[in-house]
């Protein structure tokens, strides 16, 4: 932990938040922390405001909690900013979310760098606007040498849709031959995901209220803790994240075994 510590720099966030935030880092935070961001629309209607002005204002929120999380040291970071769902919206909340991206990435993408961020997404691309795309594309690029905590975003993604695929991978290796249907695998399954090469969440944390996964990392989310906050995401702020740590950190996480005196 020390080691780890020393890598993501922990003395800013210790003299912002105090001992609060060493205790925190010190106890041993989630190696992979999964977000569902969520309240944006509401965060507006409560302030008489349109619905883009509640995910405008949760971009800052991604902004200030990204940070955190890297000084704390947590490894990944996935943020679920967009589904395959999501596309039944009104055509003009879309647009907008299709070009937050590219101003947040924009704005941010200096500070990411500094701090050694490197950003990812898992999703369908394809059905992306171009102008989303080369955004994420110009933000993979600029950090892929960093080393620190990985930024994922979950954008035009699905996971019924990710099974899926993954199913139909095997299915093909079994059609033609090269795989046996008894060889079948959850490793093999695991590594036809979108996030092959990243460890399962240990966290995750859905905001404003809503206690469901809405079509999020089934498969991944199989022994991850669940925390639950009636905080709308735009007024998810530090303590916040703090918090969720804490409260993970209180768990016994037994992944269907027994642990300790449960044992006896």
């Amino acid at each position: 932990m020390f080691n780890k510590l020393l890598k993501r720099n922990i003395e800013p966030v210790v003299v912002e938040y105090g001992e609060r935030a060493m205790a925190v880092a010190g106890a041993g935070v989630p190696s992979h922390v999964a977000i569902i961001m969520d309240g944006n629309g509401r965060w507006a209607k409560k302030r008489s405001m349109p619905r883009v002005a509640g995910h405008h204002e949760g971009m800052k929120t991604v902004r200030k909690i990204t940070k955190l999380a890297s000084h704390l040291g947590v490894d990944v970071l996935t943020l679920y900013a967009f589904s395959t769902e999501n596309w039944k919206r009104p055509k003009m909340e879309v647009d907008f979310l299709m070009r937050l991206p590219e101003e947040f990435l924009s704005s941010f993408l200096p500070e990411l760098i500094e701090e050694n961020v490197r950003v990812e997404m898992m999703g369908y691309v394809d059905d992306l606007p171009a102008h989303t795309i080369q955004a994420i594309q110009r933000a993979k690029e600029a950090t892929k040498h960093n080393d620190g905590l990985v930024l994922n975003f979950a954008l035009n993604y699905g996971s019924r849709a990710e099974i899926v695929d993954a199913v139909k991978n095997l299915a093909a290796l079994v059609q033609s031959g090269e795989l046996d249907p008894s060889e079948i695998s959850e490793d093999m399954i695991t590594s036809r995901l979108m996030t092959s090469g990243l460890p399962e969440p240990d966290l995750l944390i859905r905001t404003s209220g809503e206690v469901r996964l809405s079509n999020f990392m089934l498969w991944q989310l199989a022994y991850t803790e669940f925390w639950f906050t009636d905080t709308l995401w735009p007024d998810f702020g530090e303590d916040c994240l703090l918090e969720a740590f804490e409260v993970y950190q209180k768990r016994n996480r037994r992944y269907g075994g027994l642990k300790g005196e449960e044992a006896n």
